[in-house]
Protein backbone atom coordinates (compact mmCIF):
# COMPACT_ATOMS: atom_id res chain seq x y z
CA UNK A 1 0.00 0.00 0.00
CA UNK A 2 1.51 3.17 -0.87
CA UNK A 3 1.62 6.24 1.22
CA UNK A 4 -1.81 8.37 0.23
CA UNK A 5 -3.65 4.75 0.01
CA UNK A 6 -2.24 4.05 3.64
CA UNK A 7 -2.89 7.82 4.90
CA UNK A 8 -6.45 7.49 3.58
CA UNK A 9 -7.23 4.31 4.77
CA UNK A 10 -6.25 5.48 8.38
CA UNK A 11 -8.28 8.84 7.74
CA UNK A 12 -11.53 6.41 6.86
CA UNK A 13 -10.90 3.96 9.68
CA UNK A 14 -10.34 6.81 12.06
CA UNK A 15 -13.64 8.29 11.02
CA UNK A 16 -15.44 5.30 11.37
CA UNK A 17 -14.25 4.41 15.10
CA UNK A 18 -15.61 7.91 15.92
CA UNK A 19 -18.75 6.81 14.30
CA UNK A 20 -19.01 3.53 16.10
CA UNK A 21 -17.88 5.62 18.95
CA UNK A 22 -21.06 8.32 19.21
CA UNK A 23 -23.06 5.59 18.27
CA UNK A 24 -22.24 3.74 21.57
CA UNK A 25 -22.76 7.19 23.49
CA UNK A 26 -26.15 7.42 22.03
CA UNK A 27 -26.85 3.81 22.74
CA UNK A 28 -25.52 4.41 26.71
CA UNK A 29 -27.69 7.32 27.26
CA UNK A 30 -30.70 5.92 25.50
CA UNK A 31 -30.40 2.97 28.27
CA UNK A 32 -29.83 5.38 30.90
CA UNK A 33 -33.29 6.17 30.43
CA UNK A 34 -34.54 3.22 29.86
CA UNK A 35 -33.65 2.26 32.99
CA UNK A 36 -35.31 5.74 34.45
CA UNK A 37 -38.48 5.20 32.88
CA UNK A 38 -38.34 1.26 34.04
CA UNK A 39 -37.75 2.96 38.18
CA UNK A 40 -40.37 5.30 37.22
CA UNK A 41 -42.62 2.63 36.55
CA UNK A 42 -42.13 0.52 39.34
CA UNK A 43 -42.64 3.76 41.35
CA UNK A 44 -46.31 4.22 39.93
CA UNK A 45 -47.15 0.55 40.09
CA UNK A 46 -46.49 0.81 43.94
CA UNK A 47 -48.99 2.50 44.71
CA UNK A 48 -51.80 0.37 42.57
CA UNK A 49 -52.94 -3.28 43.91
CA UNK A 50 -50.88 -6.07 41.95
CA UNK A 51 -54.26 -7.39 40.51
CA UNK A 52 -55.61 -4.12 39.30
CA UNK A 53 -55.88 -3.94 35.67
CA UNK A 54 -53.61 -0.42 35.63
CA UNK A 55 -50.72 -2.71 37.63
CA UNK A 56 -50.84 -5.44 34.50
CA UNK A 57 -50.22 -3.17 32.10
CA UNK A 58 -47.71 -1.47 34.04
CA UNK A 59 -45.66 -4.57 34.12
CA UNK A 60 -46.23 -5.46 30.73
CA UNK A 61 -44.47 -1.76 29.76
CA UNK A 62 -41.77 -2.58 31.84
CA UNK A 63 -41.18 -5.98 30.14
CA UNK A 64 -41.31 -4.42 27.04
CA UNK A 65 -38.77 -1.47 28.08
CA UNK A 66 -36.81 -4.68 29.55
CA UNK A 67 -36.43 -6.37 26.10
CA UNK A 68 -35.75 -2.96 24.28
CA UNK A 69 -32.66 -2.50 26.95
CA UNK A 70 -31.48 -5.74 26.35
CA UNK A 71 -31.61 -5.24 22.51
CA UNK A 72 -30.15 -2.13 23.07
CA UNK A 73 -27.37 -4.49 24.89
CA UNK A 74 -27.06 -6.46 22.07
CA UNK A 75 -26.25 -3.62 19.73
CA UNK A 76 -23.79 -2.01 21.42
CA UNK A 77 -21.65 -5.30 22.62
CA UNK A 78 -21.91 -5.35 18.67
CA UNK A 79 -20.43 -2.17 17.85
CA UNK A 80 -17.77 -2.39 20.33
CA UNK A 81 -16.35 -5.56 18.65
CA UNK A 82 -16.86 -3.49 15.36
CA UNK A 83 -14.61 -0.77 17.20
CA UNK A 84 -12.20 -3.46 18.04
CA UNK A 85 -11.76 -4.81 15.08
CA UNK A 86 -11.47 -0.72 13.40
CA UNK A 87 -8.58 0.16 16.06
CA UNK A 88 -6.66 -2.82 15.53
CA UNK A 89 -6.85 -2.25 11.78
CA UNK A 90 -5.76 1.07 12.20
CA UNK A 91 -2.58 -0.10 14.42
CA UNK A 92 -1.82 -2.27 11.77
CA UNK A 93 -1.99 0.72 8.88
CA UNK A 94 -0.24 2.74 11.17
CA UNK A 95 2.61 0.61 11.36
CA UNK A 96 2.47 0.42 7.51
CA UNK A 97 2.44 3.71 7.13
CA UNK A 98 5.66 3.90 9.51
CA UNK A 99 7.41 1.27 7.19
CA UNK A 100 6.82 3.51 4.06
CA UNK A 101 7.42 6.46 5.54
CA UNK A 102 10.84 5.11 6.82
CA UNK A 103 11.45 3.38 3.66
CA UNK A 104 10.86 6.11 1.33
CA UNK A 105 12.50 9.09 3.69
CA UNK A 106 15.76 7.09 3.79
CA UNK A 107 18.64 8.51 2.72
CA UNK A 108 21.71 6.44 2.01
CA UNK A 109 25.26 7.40 3.07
Amino acid sequence: MGLITATIRLGYLSQSALDLEYKIQLITQTMMTLSQSNSDLMQVGTDYDPDSPVSKMLAQRMAKLKVLEQKLEAQKAQYMIRLKMIETEKQGCLEMLNKRIESTFRYSF
